[in-house]
């Protein structure tokens, strides 16, 4: 067990433990800097497995902020899309112990946790030992309302029983929604069982903690509201926006790498951003597909494709960067990068918000599907480069070609339309999280709660 002890500086002290995905741990870590920046005297340990200290443990970080890391209870990060329900059931039976092991060695007793909702084990483990629990979720307000609604149901674990009997008795079923079954379409019981129960222990949380905007989704947190009886907070969004304006070496010339080098050369608005997120993909003939969508449509593109980067760079495109990683956030802020071609993960949508960018959805599963629906339908910020095919058909390179020419297209008025809603949210955005805005407010609420009664405590 790895704990870095030092002289605490007050009586309040956090303890954060994320759920072990870059898609969790990228926005608790961002949240945790957003408080660590607003009360510079307030402890925060930030809990990892020593797998994933291995894999961030050299990142900067606030003074105020420490890594502290448990045994490697769960399958390796390296392997754990080849059974996504065994890692998930590690997950929730093997991280509590050490963690719980953990939170006796500290020689600041913790004030507060925060906790991904998807570690269900750490709100019963905090109720149980008088802990406050703050339950964190990564995904939008609407899809945790979403998920909430089938908790309420009186027949939710029917619901299950339906889901996994196949899609036949699910589509006859009068008690499953198109929504619900897009959701989980390809998860097994288990899965579905364990989720459900993570959202179902939310309420007994102390506080909820959504990394959304609520100029976003103020209807879903107000039902949220009205639903529980704890505080709810929308501090988002969880992206690294506060890290943009740096005095950071990246600023001087010799150190800007080399796919910023790349978009300053092009014209504005004129690229598509492609990333298909770091965990689950498509399969390979459909990965083929897009590369050659995208190099018949002539629009130049910058691409992260992790894994696969270096069978794509062997296709071979003249229109086109692949590379394994970039600064997402900067890429999507520069002035040459005019759509994004994505899988609709949240934190990704956040960051596209952000930077005022329309969107090209292609949602792989869980939350991406409705992540898809918010984008095109309510927020009308985007275009579906994949309807839902029930065959399972690939989406051609003809049509992809097609539709990223128009996407690009400066004169296409209804793209024109999509950027100037993509714009307005942009600004509402940056006003939650400029001084008095909506999150920062949130923000200190948050801090105020979790402080009362603990600060002024110095341990000699």
């Amino acid at each position: 067990m790895n704990l870095i002890h030092t002289r605490p500086i007050s009586g309040t002290h956090v303890v954060a433990i994320p759920y072990p995905g870059r898609g969790h741990i990228n926005p608790m870590m961002n949240l945790c800097k957003l408080l660590a920046s607003r009360k510079h005297d307030l402890l925060i340990t930030f809990v990892i497995t020593e797998e994933w200290f291995g894999f961030i443990g050299s990142y900067t970080k606030p003074d105020n902020i420490h890594f502290a890391s448990i045994p490697n209870v769960l399958p390796s990060e390296l392997v754990r899309g080849a059974d996504f329900p065994g890692f998930y059931e590690a997950v929730m039976t093997k991280m509590e112990a050490p963690f719980e092991e953990l939170l006796d060695t500290l020689e600041l007793p913790a004030t507060a946790i925060i906790a991904d909702t998807e570690l269900k084990w750490a709100i019963c483990m905090g109720n149980r030992r008088n802990f406050r629990v703050a339950s964190l979720c990564t995904t939008s307000a609407n899809f945790f309302s979403v998920l909430h609604s089938m908790v309420l149901t009186e027949n939710w674990r029917f619901l299950i029983d339906t889901l996994d009997n196949g899609s036949e008795l699910a589509e006859h079923s009068s008690g499953i929604s198109p929504d619900i079954r897009m959701i989980f379409e390809g998860s097994t019981r288990q899965v579905i069982q364990l989720t459900l129960e993570c959202i179902s222990w939310v309420p007994k949380a102390k506080y909820v903690l959504f990394t959304s905007v609520y100029e976003l989704e103020g209807h879903a947190i107000d039902t949220l509201k009205a639903r529980f009886n704890i505080p709810i907070y929308t501090v988002g969004p969880a992206i690294p926006y506060f890290e943009l304006h740096g005095n950071s070496s990246e600023t001087m010339v010799q150190n800007v790498p080399s796919y910023l080098q790349w978009l300053d050369i092009h014209p504005p608005f004129s690229v598509l951003y492609v990333s298909l997120g770091s965990f689950l993909s498509v399969s390979n003939d459909q990965m083929d597909e897009i590369a050659a969508g995208l190099q018949d449509s002539g629009v130049p593109y910058l691409w992260v494709a992790r894994g696969e980067t270096s069978r794509l760079m062997e296709k071979g495109s003249e229109m086109g960067l692949v590379v394994p990683w970039c600064d997402q956030l900067k890429v999507l802020c520069h002035s040459s990068v005019g759509g994004f071609l994505t899988h609709c993960g949240w934190n990704s949508i956040l960051e596209a918000i952000y930077a005022g960018i329309p969107m090209l959805t292609f949602p792989i599963l869980f939350d991406q599907a409705p992540n898809s629906q918010q984008i095109v339908d309510d927020w009308k910020i985007g275009w579906r480069l994949k309807e839902e095919q029930k065959d399972g058909s690939l989406v051609t390179r003809a049509s992809i070609a097609e539709l990223v020419r128009s996407f690009i297209d400066p004169e296409n008025n209804e793209v024109k339309n999509m950027r100037k809603s993509a714009s307005e949210l942009k600004e509402k955005c940056r006003k939650a999280v400029a001084e008095n805005g909506s999150s920062q407010r949130n923000l200190d609420a948050f801090i105020k709660d979790i402080s009362q009664g603990h600060d002024g405590m110095l341990i000699d």
